[in-house]
């Protein structure tokens, strides 16, 4: 009898035989490749992945002995069972798969190559009774429904999309086996897995109603203002397009006019039409994924009921520390198999061309879905066509519908730029967006000049409440310290030196002054751009790009209630702290736009124009990394560079380290559980994920170096939880002051 998992302290007759694990991956991928035509490819690669299991060398190690790669076997084997022709390259894309389902996705060119040569990799000998146990069918691999493309398309063009099947194959194979091992380690040891969620095919119209009831109740709460007729119309409007085929879309609608529900609106009414899986809405930052879950939870969620999956981490879940292979398992690795998905667009992208098994275990539930992309404009320009390359595949392929959703739409039509997305004028879900920006213009924006720190804050003291936004956590804390040492009534300092939960805390001490008319003057980074729910009378914003200062704008007068004269955003420019240079190139981009759009600055044509300068000055930099070209297909065999793509595709660059702050209760909790083998490290990242202050590297290494940062737990952990230990540092009005590292410690008596 051959094993595929072992129990230490139990008799093997416990153990899983290996031909029934192989056979219930084959049956679970399948299933999961069934959704995009490929369940023959799928299924074999689940039936092939541990076929290195049947050999003696790892029974052996079942038993305590030395590791052995068991993965290659399969990847060998299924290539020695298809002939030539359409089915070999899907089998050699199947070969990745297999190769990959632990350490993960190779390159096909010196990694995968040498593996499958079998000259070069010796392996162990395989028992013959694999082929009576499993008798594996190589036949009929090629998906069916799939569109490669015209005999005009660039090579460059299909062999992406051929790698993006070979990546969706493997999400698949990863989590079928993920799923039955976890299965037969939850049997043995009396437990369950937590897994199940409800099908959203089957919930949809119970989510339909308590949405209307949800919006019923808000509307008939709202006052009757021209700016809330005009949110009842976007709604109304976006819900009555829910019908139009699966593909792209655009919502394009003014800050303030209520697209986060009307998408939500949208992607209930279109799932139900089409019979799609789920919905998820990705966010550009993490500062705002709190309030737009809690959003969705009110609107769908029942008490104790569980919908709304929300989903992001600073913690690397990828490197558990010292745990033998079942405990990993216990890691929460979402598959995203929730009917509700909010994430980010970091883990959405990164995922996308990841090519770890945890990452790519979740690709599958991508496919017949509606995602959201909020604030679209925020993708990173150095990204751009590899972003916007998988969108257009995940809609031409995979049956899922995008929706492109931002105040300030960037112009990434194909006819706008090369590489952008086949978007009709048909599939806008908003009212006549040129409408919709003149009738919810609500402020005027005036450009400044320059402006010291020191000019700033008197302007700033002629006014009870206004915002400054500024482009960096520098000039904020400057910014701030010098406001406190004027005496300035009611500043305020917002800036991602503090950590999630406490800037909710913030936010809802400024809101609840707003409200009241007291005195509120905050001084922040651009986080409080995207999505944060704030209306100033004045906003001051550094000199940044016109979708930056359009995205500014949108905190100033919100609601609509004061008058359009008196709603002033100014821009200006700091002489004494320069923007990046990136920031400064767009700021640039921005001001070639002022003299053809003098009259309006902020309508969707001066957006456009803007967004078609930036990305003819950036030209080939929308793809800095080549990830587009990383792809290609030579002889009939693939030639992918799945883990060179992986290191090199990074949504953010500041390549920022986390550190946990446990100044309050319940994370002092978490910290302790961390202590706790049994606990998943996966549950206490997320659990710790609202305590997190992202630091520069060298930061957090001179933090470690002194003692105020400790790595809790690392035989258990690895380096994933570096834990504040100094109070002192973490300063209640201005946050971490990494800054003072250095200082504190030739001082002892200050640490505590």
């Amino acid at each position: 009898m051959f094993f595929a998992h072992s129990l230490a302290d139990r008799d093997q007759i416990f153990w899983q035989p290996l031909h029934e694990h192989l056979r219930e991956v084959e049956r679970l991928a399948g299933i999961r490749g069934n959704k995009f035509g490929a369940s023959n490819a799928a299924a074999l690669a689940g039936l092939l992945h541990d076929l290195g299991k049947y050999s003696a060398g790892f029974q052996k190690r079942l038993r305590g002995g030395d590791k052995v790669d068991h993965a290659t076997a399969g990847a060998q084997e299924v290539l020695n069972l298809t002939a030539r022709g359409k089915d070999r390259f899907i089998a050699h894309i199947v070969a990745h798969a297999i190769a990959g389902h632990h350490a993960g996705l190779p390159d096909s060119i010196g990694e995968l190559d040498d593996r499958l040569n079998e000259t070069k990799k010796t392996l162990e000998k395989l028992d013959p009774i694999w082929r009576a146990e499993i008798a594996p069918v190589c036949a009929e691999l090629f998906p069916t429904g799939f569109a490669w493309g015209e005999k005009t398309t660039p090579a460059e063009e299909r062999a992406f999309r051929f790698s993006f099947f070979g990546r969706m194959l493997f999400s698949c194979l990863v989590d079928a086996d993920f799923r039955d091992t976890e299965t037969f380690y939850c049997k043995a040891e009396g437990r369950v897995a937590d897994r199940d969620w409800p099908e959203l095919p089957r919930i949809v119209d119970d989510l339909i109603a308590r949405f209307d009831l949800y919006m019923g109740d808000k509307q008939q709460k709202a006052k009757d203002t021209p700016v809330n007729r005009l949110r009842a119309e976007i709604l109304a409007h976006a819900r009555e397009r829910a019908g139009l085929e699966r593909g792209l879309f655009t919502l394009t609608v003014p800050t303030g006019g209520g697209k986060t529900l009307a998408s939500l609106a949208f992607a209930l009414d279109h799932a139900k039409r089409h019979g799609l899986d789920r919905i998820i809405y990705a966010i550009p930052f993490t500062s705002i994924i709190d309030q737009t879950a809690a959003i969705f939870r009110e609107a769908l969620e029942r008490p104790g009921e569980h919908i709304v999956l929300e989903h992001h981490s600073s913690i690397d879940e990828e490197r558990p520390g010292a745990r033998e292979a079942r405990d990993k398992l216990r890691l929460a690795m979402e598959d995203w198999a929730a009917p509700v998905v909010v994430t980010t667009n970091v883990q959405l992208f990164e995922s996308l061309h990841s090519n770890r098994p945890s990452r790519c275990r979740r690709l599958h539930n991508l496919t017949r879905s509606v995602i959201i992309l909020d604030e679209a404009q925020t993708i990173p320009l150095h990204v751009l066509r590899p972003c916007l390359a998988t969108l257009d595949e995940l809609a031409r392929n995979y049956g899922t519908s995008i929706v492109l959703c931002t105040a300030t739409q960037p112009a990434i039509r194909a006819k706008d730029f090369e590489g952008g997305l086949a978007l009709g004028d048909d599939r806008e879900l908003a009212p006549c967006p040129t409408r919709l920006h003149r009738d919810l213009r609500r402020v005027r924006l005036t450009h400044l000049g320059d402006r010291t720190d020191a000019q700033l804050l008197l302007e700033l003291a002629e006014t009870t409440q206004g915002l400054v936004i500024v482009n960096s956590r520098a000039h904020a804390l400057a910014l701030y310290q010098a406001a406190k040492e004027a005496g300035l009534d009611g500043a305020t300092h917002l800036t991602t030196r503090q950590y999630a939960a406490h800037r909710r805390e913030i936010l809802g001490d400024v809101r609840a002054r707003l409200k009241k008319g007291a005195p509120c003057r905050l001084i922040a980074t651009s986080l409080v751009e995207a999505g944060v729910d704030l209306d100033f009378p004045r906003v001051w914003r550094a000199e940044a790009g016109l979708d930056q200062i359009a995205q500014a704008a949108g905190r100033c007068n919100r609601e609509g209630k004061r008058p359009f004269e008196d709603s002033i955003v100014g821009v200006f420019h700091s002489p004494e702290h320069k923007p990046p240079r990136e920031i400064a190139a767009l700021a640039g981009d921005k001001g070639r736009m002022m003299g053809k759009h003098a009259d309006d600055l902020l309508s969707p044509d001066a957006m456009r124009a803007y967004f078609g300068e930036v990305y003819w000055r950036k030209g080939a930099a929308l793809d800095r990394e080549r990830i587009l070209h990383s792809y290609g297909v030579s002889d009939g065999t693939a030639r992918f560079d799945y883990r060179q793509v992986a290191e090199k595709f990074r949504m953010i660059e500041s390549g920022l380290a986390p550190v946990i702050v446990p100044w309050e209760k319940t994370a002092r909790e978490a910290v302790e559980k961390l202590q706790v083998e049994t606990i998943s490290s996966g549950l206490l990242g997320r659990a710790l994920q609202p305590y997190i202050v992202q630091t520069p590297p060298a930061a957090r290494r001179l933090l470690l170096e002194n003692g105020h940062v400790v790595f809790v737990r690392p035989d258990l952990r690895g380096d994933q939880f570096a834990v504040l230990t100094n109070a002192s540092l973490y300063m209640p009005d201005v946050g971490l002051l990494w800054e003072n590292a250095a200082y504190l410690a030739e001082d002892d008596w200050l640490i505590g």
